[in-house]
């Protein structure tokens, strides 16, 4: 009996000791942390700010993308890195919900009964109340030290002129888990404007301090800006008349290009319909991202007459006044050529053809080349090819059936059928008309401005001369005569000499051979002025409902666009 007393007394005694020595490890444990939270906490604070700090350098920002400004002289951000925040709830902490949603609707431009709703679900450790929240709303909310109420920054990409730039620039989005551009800009020069991420290989060397100099760490190379050759103004006025276009005809799409014709340099480049950048996320259709002035090849149409007369007037073959009598058609082999509306022209001289639009007499010029110098000198022009403008999506276009060199299709490629060619090519083709013959690559990027200070300015040097100074002279007063006196009247500028040249397409059908006779594509390529060309521009318009020409569509919109031009680039008038 003493003995199991005995027992059961050094039993309790040594629960007492337990006891006490879980209280005493408690307490040094609560010692050490309000050590830790109260003594020490501005150094761990200050320790915490320079891990994160060490941290944010791994990371680089990327880089900008401006626009020029041609009346100012300055530039303009199409691109930029914008801090935000995302508002969120803890509603495991929040004593009065009802309260708190009446103060947060405001400021978060929120329903209160749905702030309420997701304040009171206490089942709910993490609710994101808004994301894209500016830093003045975020810093009005946190001076407010709400319970249960935080925020966390983010670096989003924005674009400010949002639908203007979108084909051109593109969009921040995703490949597979990494940011990465999307097309236009972004995607083409993703490399360029991401910079490159730092290193660290030591963990406990995130601390301003000891990773300074660690040969574990490396500093982040921020990425470039980038200027674009694009003007601001002439964007917005042509981007805005080419959506006007597009809704006023009910067509499908549309596109614009403005080039300065001396060295390539893109002025404006337009795709409708178009897309805001910030809300890329929202758009269904894939397709309305590709950039059609580059992405799209199509069958150019009669803008093609004025390329086979260029190369025939090129090869000493014709002039201006040289005549052939048009009767209506054409026959080779099995196929049986006919003008537009089935027209019979009579005689007509080299200039008239291309007034009155005569598919008859571009295949007269097209003859005279003969099969094998009309592919080679198509070739030199570039079609079949990229043009390699810094733009992601580019097409080829396809001229493959000039290579069987057969009569047919020489005599349908010279009236712009039967090949396809994409508007950038369309327009450099243009450009080398105007400029005197020299083929030159069409550029968007003025200048690459390094995080380390350096500029780069990409010399445009791809200078071909592909025309003569002669040819140049010859066609230019032949397509100044289609504005003044052929189908191209309504691309006329008072007070100018333009020229250039319509052009109303068929649509191949998307299954089977032929062509849809509900579709078709009318297009407008020119320059002014002809005795000096500071621009060469191309307008289309795709499936227009209301009318069926080109001189009604792609003139009218070419005209507008022209008119502006003159007065911004403020060049002189140069007829009564």
């Amino acid at each position: 009996m003493r003995q199991a007393r005995k027992s059961a007394l050094e039993k309790f005694d040594r629960l007492i000791i337990l006891k006490w020595l879980a209280i005493a490890v408690v307490a040094v444990i609560a010692a050490r942390l309000i050590y830790i939270q109260i003594v020490q906490h501005p150094a761990y604070s200050a320790l915490a700010q320079e891990q994160y700090d060490v941290f944010k350098k791994l990371f680089p920002d990327r880089g900008r993308i401006f626009a020029q400004n041609k009346a100012s002289g300055e530039i303009s951000p199409v691109a930029i890195n914008d801090e935000q925040y995302e508002i969120y709830a803890i509603p495991r902490r929040i004593k009065e919900p009802d309260n708190l949603a009446r103060t947060l609707a405001p400021l978060l431009e929120m329903d209160e009964s749905e702030i309420f709703t997701a304040l009171s679900d206490k089942n709910e450790t993490y609710h994101l109340l808004k994301r894209k929240v500016a830093r003045e709303i975020n810093d009005q909310i946190m001076e407010l030290n709400l319970k249960g109420i935080g925020s966390r920054s983010e670096t989003m990409r924005f674009y400010p002129e949002k639908n203007i730039f979108s084909h051109a620039v593109g969009f921040l989005g995703f490949k597979g888990s990494q940011r990465a551009g999307q097309y236009g800009v972004e995607g083409t020069l993703n490399e360029i404007l991401a910079g490159q991420a730092g290193y660290l290989n030591d963990f406990f060397a995130l601390s301003s301090a000891s990773a300074a100099g660690h040969k574990s760490f490396e500093e982040a190379k921020d990425g470039s800006d980038i200027v674009l050759t694009i003007d601001r103004t002439i964007q917005f006025t042509s981007c805005t008349k080419l959506r006007d276009a597009v809704l006023s005809h009910g067509a499908e799409r549309g596109a614009v290009i403005v080039m300065n014709p001396k060295n390539g340099e893109i002025l404006a480049i337009c795709s409708y319909p178009d897309f805001d950048p910030n809300e890329y996320q929202k758009i269904e259709d894939g397709s309305i991202f590709n950039n059609t002035a580059i992405f799209q090849a199509y069958e150019p149409g009669s803008t093609f007459k004025a390329i086979t007369m260029a190369v025939a007037l090129d090869k000493g073959l014709v002039d201006a006044q040289t005549t052939f009598t048009d009767t209506g058609s054409v026959s080779i082999g099995k196929y049986t050529i006919r003008n537009a509306d089935g027209k019979v022209y009579g005689k007509q001289t080299m200039t008239e053809v291309l007034e009155n639009s005569v598919n008859t007499g571009a295949i007269f010029a097209a003859n005279k080349v003969g099969a094998a110098n009309f592919e080679n000198f198509i070739r030199q022009l570039g079609f079949g090819e990229k043009t390699g403008i810094e733009l992601s999506g580019e097409a080829k276009g396809n001229i493959s059936s000039l290579a069987k060199q057969k009569e047919i299709y020489t005599a349908t490629a010279s009236y712009g059928q039967g090949i396809t060619a994409t508007p950038i090519q369309m327009i450099r083709a243009y450009a080398a008309m105007a400029n005197g013959g020299y083929l030159v690559k069409p550029t968007v990027i003025k200048e690459i401005r390094g995080s380390d200070g350096q500029i780069v300015s990409p010399q445009n040097q791809n200078r071909t001369r592909v025309f003569s100074e002669r040819t140049s002279l010859l066609i230019s007063a032949m397509l100044g005569s289609v504005v003044e006196n052929g189908h191209g009247k309504r691309a006329g500028v008072k007070g100018y000499y333009i020229g250039g040249k319509t052009g109303t397409a068929q649509v191949a059908k998307e299954k089977g051979s032929g062509y849809d006779p509900d579709k078709s594509i009318g297009s407008f390529i020119g320059y002014g002025p002809i005795d000096n060309p500071q621009f060469v521009m191309l307008a289309k318009i795709d499936n227009p409902k209301d009318v069926k020409f080109a001189e009604s569509t792609a003139a009218p919109l070419f005209g507008e666009i022209a008119e502006f031009l003159v007065q911004y680039l403020k060049i002189t008038p140069s007829r009564n």
